[in-house]
């Protein structure tokens, strides 16, 4: 990897992040007041007392395999571009994971694609298309499992809009995946002209407004490149077929929480209450979703007549016994990829500024 180079344009804006931060900061504080104001300490202590701890064994296990499996439809995904091993496939995943919890903007998923590209010797531009496509196909077998799930619990009115909204915009990433995949091979993109000759003051103030523009649009044409790359391999649709156990594995591991706190819910209504905190929780905030994650867990349980009180206890022993484990796993794998966030926020300014 190139060495991070000293311009200042490189870096991305600093208010600009300020922002971001702070939002999903906001996010987390107004949920988490929400949550917690009228809820009695006495009664969410009196609920943790019964967890029956031999169902949560099997729960981590369903959620460990979950991101074990999402390592394997990444390097199926990956192949085109070269190889990677499941053990750094999957740690990769972990140490995005983990990066994600203790920062915000779901900042995990660029230290993902910085491990592999570092790897597997390639641009972190080159690694990102894959992530797009993972999340492309984690929304189809969303909604694909929302239609299932409402053939056997009956969904409210304003969430089952919502999935139809959220088909719509799965049907039109459909369209424009499927047309990035049999579009014919184009010429790459011409170099940019060479700036540096004699111009004038407002010939060159022009070019450089212009710049974003152009490196925006060098960088769509490689990311359509290597989208149909991968498309045009079996290995592609076997990784979607793959991404359906993923949220299935994870569903079960919340269902099985939720036998652990004592809910004699059946799966299907698990399913529903996982759905609702996965979609609720999709929009990058706070680290670990802290806050958002309660508050569309609590939501989804009052659709079933359970009292705050009792949701609020779950929705916190859930997330505390499905994160620990990523958090073990994941700083372990940050630590052993002998890579920093520092440096991995350094090299991806410079790789943005290089478009």
């Amino acid at each position: 990897m190139e060495a991070a180079t000293n311009n200042p344009t490189n870096a991305p804006h600093p208010l600009s992040r300020v922002f971001q931060i702070a939002a999903g900061y906001v996010i987390a504080v107004a949920c988490l007041i929400w949550i917690f104001h009228d809820v009695p300490l006495s009664g969410l202590a009196e609920n943790i007392k019964g967890i029956r701890w031999g169902w949560v064994l099997p729960a981590i296990a369903f959620d460990v395999l979950s991101y074990a499996t999402q390592a394997v439809r990444w390097r199926l995904l990956l192949r085109p571009l070269g190889d990677i091993s499941p053990i750094r496939a999957t740690q990769a995943v972990y140490a995005g994971l983990f990066t994600s919890e203790v920062l915000p903007m779901r900042a995990g998923e660029i230290v993902r694609a910085y491990l592999a590209s570092k790897w597997m010797s390639l641009r972190t531009g080159s690694v990102i298309p894959s992530l797009a496509v993972e999340r492309f196909f984690d929304g189809v077998w969303l909604s694909l499992y929302i239609g299932i799930v409402a053939v056997f619990v009956p969904l409210p009115r304003n969430i089952f809009h919502a999935a139809e909204i959220f088909g719509v915009v799965i049907i039109t990433g459909t369209v424009v995946l499927v047309t990035l995949i049999l579009r014919p091979h184009g010429r790459p993109a011409a170099a940019t002209a060479d700036t540096r000759g004699p111009a004038s003051t407002p010939a060159r103030a022009t070019q450089r407004m212009l710049l974003p523009f152009q490196r925006l649009g060098r960088w769509l044409v490689h990311f359509g490149a290597v989208v149909r790359l991968m498309g045009r391999t079996p290995a592609f649709y076997l990784s979607f077929g793959i991404s359906s156990l993923i949220l299935a594995f994870q569903a079960i591991a919340f269902w099985l929480v939720m036998v652990a706190y004592g809910f004699h819910f059946p799966i299907w209504t698990g399913a529903v209450v996982f759905l609702i905190q996965y979609f609720g929780t999709a929009i990058p905030n706070a680290p670990g979703n802290v806050g958002s994650y309660q508050f569309f867990v609590i939501i989804g349980l009052a659709l079933f007549g359970v009292d705050k009180t009792r949701a609020t206890g779950f929705s916190v022993i859930v997330f505390v016994l499905l994160t620990m484990p990523l958090w073990l796993i994941g700083s372990l794998a940050l630590r052993r990829s002998g890579v920093t966030i520092g440096q991995v926020r350094r090299d991806a300014a410079q790789w943005m500024g290089r478009g």
